[in-house]
């Protein structure tokens, strides 16, 4: 009698398929909603804005030039945007964000030097940085060995020539300067006469005045007052004395 064959039960591959599926998305919703209830919680929020090094531009102007406000997604902050913004501002030179997790944002402001001042209106004080930029400062923001600029014309291109030059020049040397003018000539369209705090009245050109400011340094340091000329040839000239005052070539008289 022929032996009977038994059936091999086969696997039920299907059914186990189907169950990691079920299990593959039960775990993909499972993060979904993990994800959901991340994004609202505060931890994922900028929770603290820091503005450091800002002198003359104030919090709620750099909050709004930036787009930074507490409440914003954290992941969503762009360091290298938030900086390129900030930048719009004529008087910032450099911005560097820093994110800390969780919630935090430290931004670094580094701002044009102040390398003069102007009277403006009504009187008001306004600082020019190093790149032209004018701007209203208060009794917190001024450097005192700074020179004044008169009678400059706003929209003059030598005075945004003038500013940069200052702002390479480093502080010991231009600290004795108390006051720039505009002294054009058809030989110097950018001749210019400064006065000093030391009596002395200086006349040279923008385009010198980064050569030849250490031999003024060196001629205030070692002379008594007088006119300096500081242009194709630098020359200097005393005051005259008078009756113990010395008076320089415009007729004004100072007493020593």
């Amino acid at each position: 009698m022929p032996k009977a064959h038994i059936p091999v039960l086969k696997e039920n591959r299907p059914k186990k398929k189907a169950s990691r599926k079920i299990i593959a998305i039960l775990l993909l919703l499972f993060i979904a909603i993990l994800a959901v209830l991340f994004f609202r919680s505060p931890v994922s929020q900028v929770t603290e804005i820091q503005f450091t090094g800002n002198t003359f531009t104030s919090r709620e102007q750099l909050l709004q030039a930036s787009g930074l406000k507490t409440g914003i997604q954290y992941f969503g902050v762009s360091p290298s945007k938030v900086e390129n913004q900030l930048l719009q501002i004529k008087s910032i030179q450099k911005a560097v964000v820093d994110k800390h997790f969780p919630g935090e944002i430290n931004v670094r402001i580094e701002e044009y030097p102040t390398v003069a001042y102007e009277l403006g209106e009504g009187g008001r004080l306004d600082a020019i940085l190093a790149n032209g930029t004018k701007v209203a400062v208060n009794s917190s923001g001024i450097a005192v060995e700074k020179p004044i600029l008169t009678k400059w014309s706003p929209n003059d291109p030598n005075k945004a020539e003038l500013c940069k030059a200052l702002g390479q020049i480093p502080n010991e040397l231009i600290s004795d300067i108390s006051e720039i003018i505009p002294s054009p000539t058809a030989s110097f369209p950018d001749r210019i006469k400064m006065y000093t705090r030391s009596r002395f009245v200086v006349i040279t050109a923008i385009s010198l005045l980064g050569d030849k400011i250490e031999y003024l340094n060196q001629v205030i340091e070692n002379a008594q007052p007088g006119t300096i000329t500081m242009l194709e040839a630098d020359t200097y000239t005393p005051f005259e004395t008078l009756g113990g005052e010395e008076s320089d070539q415009n007729g004004t008289t100072h007493g020593n």
